[in-house]
Order: structure tokens, then C-alpha cells, then sequence
């Protein structure tokens, strides 16, 4: 049976995804993908964004699929897929690092931040420094509150059954994870609407 899992929304939002991350990524080199998923993503923006190294990445579990589905497609700037998540101990951050060139221009992660806890969101910016480089860009997607305000009824109940499946999950404040980027020297460079209530937010890292 084929490791390849499949996402409805990825294949819904990739397009305008790449749409922002076209404009931002057209002068990078090396992107990590923080919790790559079903890899439809890396597959997709690596084919369109060829001049691109796309490092794919995420919790072990996952390695398999994404690997499998990178190799299919043939694409010659996907290398393997890496472990990789964020972590509270034995310091918060991300791990474990590979024994790589870590200086990645851009980091991308798309739906993981509200389905994570707040400490596993602390702990992935936490552990930003260690593998960008002095002038790379964080480009983020997904729901996000606005002053703690839903921005749609549909993120208000999809917020209240993240909660019920996992009460240490939920949609983040803008506001809160902007003030996380600060801290890692990140600062806000975009904030663009997507379909489905959802935001792609870029920083760049002051060199």
C-alpha cells in the first residue's frame, strides 16, 4: 500500500500560496519547510519555484510518505525529507538539527501553528535562528485572530473543534506571534489575505 497521503486543502490553497511566494522567494536559494505534511506542498512549490533548493521536513511518522512522494515526482531540487519538530527539552527549539548547512534563506510552514500547543509555537520560533540565515524571510500560513477577535464565524468553529479535540491547540493572535518573531529579530514585512479566512504573513530577519 502507498505511503502517499493526499489533503483536499493543500491542493485547494497551494495556488495562492505560491502566488506571495513568488514575489518573496524569487531571490532565495534554500528553503526548509517546517512540518511538511503530505509533502503535496514541497512537491508543488519545488516544481514551480525551480530555482530553489526545497528542504522538506517533519515528524518522523510523516518521513515515509513525503518521501515517497518527492520521489515520484523526480524533481532535482527536493532532497530527502528531514526529522524534524519543534521541541521543549532538553531546550526549547527546533531538533534534532541534521549535521547540514543550516543557513536556509527562507522557512516556510503552512496549518501548523494552531495545531500545535503554545509552547511547541514558542519553541519553533525559539528555534529560528539556528537554521536561517542572517537575511532570510519566514513566510507563515494559515487562521489567525486579529486583537483576539475571530476574523470569520467558520475560524470561530473551527477554532472551538481544535479545542475539543485538543485544548492546548487553537487559531493564534497575529499580535502574540508577531511579538515572538521580534524576539528572534523578525519583522513583519506582509500580511496578505487568503481564501478560507486564512493569512499568509512573511517577516524577514534583519541582517
Amino acid at each position: 500500500m502507498s505511503q502517499i497521503r493526499w489533503s483536499e486543502a493543500c491542493d485547494r490553497n497551494r495556488a495562492p500560496i505560491l502566488a506571495v511566494l513568488q514575489r518573496h522567494l524569487a531571490a532565495r536559494h534554500r528553503v526548509l519547510e517546517i512540518g511538511s505534511g503530505t509533502g503535496q506542498h514541497a512537491e508543488h512549490f519545488a516544481a514551480a519555484l525551480s530555482h530553489l533548493q526545497w528542504q522538506a521536513s517533519d515528524h518522523p511518522d510523516h518521513l515515509p510518505g513525503i518521501g515517497a512522494r518527492l520521489q515520484a515526482a523526480g524533481l532535482p531540487n527536493t532532497p530527502a525529507p528531514w526529522p524534524l519538530q519543534a521541541e521543549l527539552s532538553p531546550a526549547a527549539g527546533l531538533g534534532p538539527l541534521p549535521d547540514a548547512p543550516l543557513a536556509f534563506d527562507a522557512v516556510f510552514t503552512a496549518n501548523t501553528l494552531h495545531i500545535m500547543s503554545w509552547a511547541h509555537v514558542q519553541a519553533l520560533f525559539a528555534g529560528l535562528p539556528a537554521v536561517m540565515a542572517e537575511d532570510a524571510v519566514l513566510c507563515v500560513y494559515g487562521p489567525f485572530n486579529a486583537h483576539g477577535a475571530y476574523s470569520s464565524e467558520s475560524n470561530r468553529q473551527f477554532d472551538a473543534w481544535l479545542k475539543a479535540r485538543d485544548p492546548a491547540s487553537g487559531i493564534r493572535d497575529a499580535e502574540a506571534v508577531d511579538a515572538l518573531a521580534a524576539g528572534v529579530g523578525l519583522r513583519l514585512a506582509e500580511d496578505v489575505a487568503m481564501p478560507a479566512n486564512n493569512r499568509l504573513r512573511v517577516w524577514r530577519r534583519a541582517g
